[in-house]
């Protein structure tokens, strides 16, 4: 049997419901603990990286157009440039490095409390 990836995700939604309900109940084990800490560090390291190389990337861009991604990012979306396949790049870049950062902001939301 083929597992689509929404029924992958549903699958995957399940258990985490199951294991909030764990913890809830005062269940969960110190090995849970530890390997859920060791998962959302990781993550958030693998995010950091990639996220560093997007910024290296936005950098170039800045650089080149001598412009924050930024104030570029919200005059592309206000139509105020064009189509050329660098301009529709850098933004692609600039959201995936925002969504990046809010990745690593709820991986990471215990660590800064």
């Amino acid at each position: 049997m083929t597992i689509t990836r929404s029924s992958e995700e549903s699958l995957v939604a399940e258990r985490l419901e199951r294991l909030a309900e764990l913890y809830e109940q005062g269940q969960a084990s110190e090995l849970m603990t530890r390997t859920l800490d060791k998962l959302m560090l990781y993550e958030a390291d693998v995010s950091r990286a990639q996220l560093s190389q997007l910024r290296t990337d936005l950098a170039q861009f800045e650089q080149q157009y001598g412009l924050e991604s930024a104030e570029f990012y919200r005059r592309f979306r206000g139509g105020e440039t064009d189509d050329r396949m660098d301009h529709v790049e850098w933004a692609s870049l600039f959201q995936m490095a925002q969504n990046l950062e809010k990745r690593i902001a709820l991986l990471t939301a215990e660590e800064d409390a």
